[in-house]
């Protein structure tokens, strides 16, 4: 346990492999956060869009960017900043000093796991709500106003009627996709508008063929007599809510945080309904911070050895190789388990045993 304790060298090697990685993840997230906006400023003009419209929705959207560029960072950050040391001779006086391949390693993936604790809090609170923001925009401006996002869920009008899901999903039906509404709430008010008339409950809003479809519905109609209630496996909704707007509202699964994936998962288990494209995102967001870690390791070999003697520009250029390589096979991985109907958490767990195997290979032979 004394070999672990934090020395002078752990810093040294720390603060140089954080400047590094807090570089490339700036330089990263500016890079996608730009082209995102030269693609927005495409839209301004467009139903009332304007450069602040714009403006906002890239920089609400800027946590999830920086969750999703994190592990590309450390990856590269850290081959820079140990390839840094490698080629002014400081890792080689290290090693003559004692300390181990695997220690050095250790020492940066130190930083990687501090701030991959960070990162994870910001890709559960702060990720998802800029983008339930930005989708909020989108989706108000596209409507004209009469559709918008908050904290719980999706508002419509309808005419006379006020609508509220709760949550909503892409189910597949063949070759065709439609939304469903979820926890689904009618609020129908009197011609002047001042009182409810009538409220519906159901558990969800399918929009089939020309269609709204109310699936187990509780009614409770309010008049002069009383308040009369009914129940009906499902109801035939005229409804003039546009199912491609609502599409917009879709936030991607891999952009939800955990609680909502499992909330989905749970009610389409629940259902009888296919979970999986919720269900693979949401193992891939538990394994990312091992998925993180590990990675940062796997590249130590080209500190001590392929990045003595190059210089940066050769550093950048193989760390973004080893990191598109590795992103194209991860998911080369994930998708062939998928077709062969290897249960999601198998799936993403391939990749990471991958990786650590990869690893222990490595250090145990150079120990």
């Amino acid at each position: 346990m004394a070999s672990l304790r934090v020395k002078r060298v752990d810093w040294l090697i720390g603060t140089t492999v954080f400047g590094s990685m807090l570089m490339v993840w700036l330089v990263l997230v500016g890079l996608d956060a730009m082209i995102q906006f030269g693609r927005q400023l495409h839209f301004i003009g467009r139903n009332g869009y304007t450069l602040s419209n714009a403006i906002f929705y890239v920089v609400v959207t800027i946590p999830r960017r920086m969750y999703e560029m994190f592990g590309f960072a450390a990856l590269i950050g850290g081959l820079m900043g140990l390839g840094s040391l490698a080629s002014t001779g400081e890792l080689t006086a290290l090693r003559a000093a004692g300390m181990s391949r695997l220690r050095i390693g250790i020492s940066a993936a130190g930083v990687v796991a501090v701030l991959v604790a960070g990162v994870v809090v910001m890709g559960e609170t702060i990720g998802p709500w800029g983008d339930q923001q930005a989708q909020a925009l989108t989706l108000r401006l596209r409507s004209g106003g009469s559709l918008g996002l908050t904290s719980s869920g999706l508002w419509a009008r309808d005419g006379d009627r006020f609508i509220n899901a709760k949550n909503r999903t892409l189910s597949n039906a063949g070759d065709h996709s439609h939304v469903q509404l979820m926890d689904v709430r009618v609020f129908t008010l009197t011609p002047d508008g001042r009182q409810l008339a009538r409220f519906d409950q159901a558990n969800t809003a399918e929009h089939v063929g020309k269609e709204w479809v109310l699936d187990r519905v509780r009614s409770t109609v309010l008049d002069d007599k009383g308040v009369h209630s009914s129940t009906s496996a499902n109801e035939h909704w005229d409804s003039k809510l546009d199912p491609e707007i609502l599409q917009q509202s879709l936030i991607q699964p891999q952009y939800l945080a955990m609680r909502d994936l499992q909330h989905i998962i749970t009610y389409k288990q629940k259902n009888g309904e296919n979970a999986r494209p919720y269900e693979m995102p949401f193992w891939g967001r538990v394994m990312y911070p091992i998925n993180s870690l590990v990675l940062v390791l796997c590249v130590m070999p080209f500190a001590f050895g392929a990045l003595r003697s190059g210089g940066l520009g050769k550093r950048i250029f193989i760390g973004i190789i080893i990191a598109l390589c590795w992103h194209f096979a991860q998911v080369a991985i994930v998708n062939f388990s998928t077709v062969y109907g290897a249960p999601p958490l198998v799936a993403n767990v391939l990749p990471v045993l991958l990786l650590m195997f990869i690893a222990w290979f490595y250090f145990r032979k150079h120990a």
